[in-house]
């Protein structure tokens, strides 16, 4: 008989992570059963979790004090008292969360002489080697491009959208070949790239236009080859990088030409605009030899300390991309200032660590606590397991750990107290999820 832990955080008390006492198994039939685990019934084994390491969110853990420094590495990555992540996110230089427009060429530069991540070793670099020190292991990094330097582009400048000038696609996928072994000469392994962030938004910060067929054929004849041309084909190259509405049609373009398809690792997804968490599966139908890989998202409008809707947003979201066959979750910013910045061109968000650089602060957001139900008790190299539910008005996923422990997470949206009972193996439990939470169960 498995031992039982079950850990909770609710509106109504705000203390997360709540261990619950009197839990015990009974006889399989003493109620009925409205949820049970089918851990026989496997699907796809789980990457796991991480965050961003923007300039923004670098220079804002640099401006706190050494122990302050020292509580967000630890909250993140200590795989014992923190979330555990082990995977990260770059940008091939600036995003719109840097504190200005760079790129390491000077203009017009072809052959990429001038080529430096000089800027990087500042606050980025530092940043990554204290969380790869806390986590015992080199993280999993997938590196982004928001945009190529302005002279490669149609617009002329790094923002506000424009394409890539079809004569700079050579140069351009070499520029990645150039940053991937830059960095890996700090000591920061580059796992993965993706093609461009966001290909099909025009933004006021750093952007650039893709179509579908351009992203194909730039994959296919440029960045691919170019890739394994210089020793670098066991890198991951991840297509789309952006939201789940149009995911479908993305992936179908460049995944159904095979000569494009070889060099695609798998599909990024972001959760702005939609939460029609079904189009992943529709991916993995179409193309199962190739992964889902969730890359992006933040709660936009600047920081809502407080707000316990900006948790359930997380849960809801890895909730609902588990079920359709993602493999792994790359939060956007780990810590933004009071504002929801630094961003060069004011779009402020929340981050579930903020930090008062002028008062020497940090604060964590309900969206840390509820990523951690999840980071907390799924392990990398885990599978997610079968489950038939009877349950109304709660979402739920469950996982089966390489240690063969079962860990399944219940998101409870309502204001109204739900009741069930959990079957596995033949043995029962029940369990109360109060209104407002957000609930893990271990079986070990």
């Amino acid at each position: 008989m498995r031992e039982i832990t079950v850990i909770q955080t609710k509106k109504e008390t705000g203390r997360p992570w709540e261990r619950v006492s009197n839990i015990e198994w009974k006889r399989k039939g003493d109620k009925t059963v409205s949820l049970k685990l089918l851990p026989e019934q496997q699907y796809q084994e789980w990457l796991g979790f991480g965050g961003a390491f923007t300039e923004a969110a670098a220079f804002n853990w640099s401006q706190l004090s050494e122990a302050n420094k020292e509580a967000i590495i630890n909250a993140y990555f200590n795989k014992e008292t923190g979330l555990g992540y082990n995977l990260g996110r770059t940008a091939i230089h600036s995003s719109d969360f840097a504190l200005g427009n760079y790129t390491y060429v000077e203009d017009e530069d072809v052959n990429l002489e001038s080529f430096n991540i000089e800027r990087e070793q500042k606050y980025v670099l530092p940043f990554i080697k204290e969380a790869e020190s806390e986590a015992k292991e080199t993280l999993t990094i997938l590196a982004s491009p928001w945009s190529p330097p302005a002279w490669m582009k149609t617009n002329g400048e790094m923002n506000h959208g424009g394409k890539l000038i079809e004569k700079y696609r050579e140069a351009w996928a070499n520029y990645y070949v150039k940053y991937i072994k830059a960095m890996e000469a700090e000591g920061v392994p580059i796992w993965g790239i993706s093609v461009q962030n966001e290909p099909e938004a025009t933004q006021v910060w750093d952007s650039c236009i893709y179509t579908a067929e351009e992203e194909r054929d730039f994959v296919k004849n440029f960045l691919g080859p170019i890739m394994e041309k210089n020793g670098l084909g066991d890198k991951k190259i991840i297509i789309w990088d952006h939201n789940r509405d149009v995911i479908v049609e993305r992936a179908t373009t460049v995944l159904s030409d095979p000569e494009a398809a070889k060099y695609v690792w798998g599909t990024g997804n972001h959760w702005y605009v939609s939460e029609e968490f079904e189009n992943l599966s529709k991916v993995h139908e179409a193309f199962p030899d190739k992964h889902l890989l969730f890359t992006e998202g933040c709660i936009e409008g600047g920081v809502k300390l407080g707000a316990w809707h900006t948790g359930e947003r997380y849960a809801r979201n890895i909730i609902g991309d588990m079920n359709n066959w993602l493999e792994g979750f790359i939060d956007w910013n780990l810590v933004l200032d009071m504002q929801g910045g630094p961003n060069h061109v004011g779009n402020y968000c929340d981050a579930p660590i903020i930090a008062d650089t002028e008062k020497d602060e940090v604060h964590f957001n309900s969206s840390y606590y509820y990523i951690g139900h999840f980071s907390k008790f799924i392990k990398p190299g885990a599978k997610r397991i079968a489950h038939e539910t009877e349950l109304a008005d709660v979402s739920l996923v469950a996982f089966k750990n390489e240690d063969k422990s079962i860990a399944v997470v219940l998101l409870n949206e309502t204001e109204a107290n739900k009741e069930t009972s959990i079957e596995l193996e033949g043995e029962g439990m029940d369990l109360a999820i109060p209104a407002r939470s957000i609930t893990t169960v271990v079986f070990n």
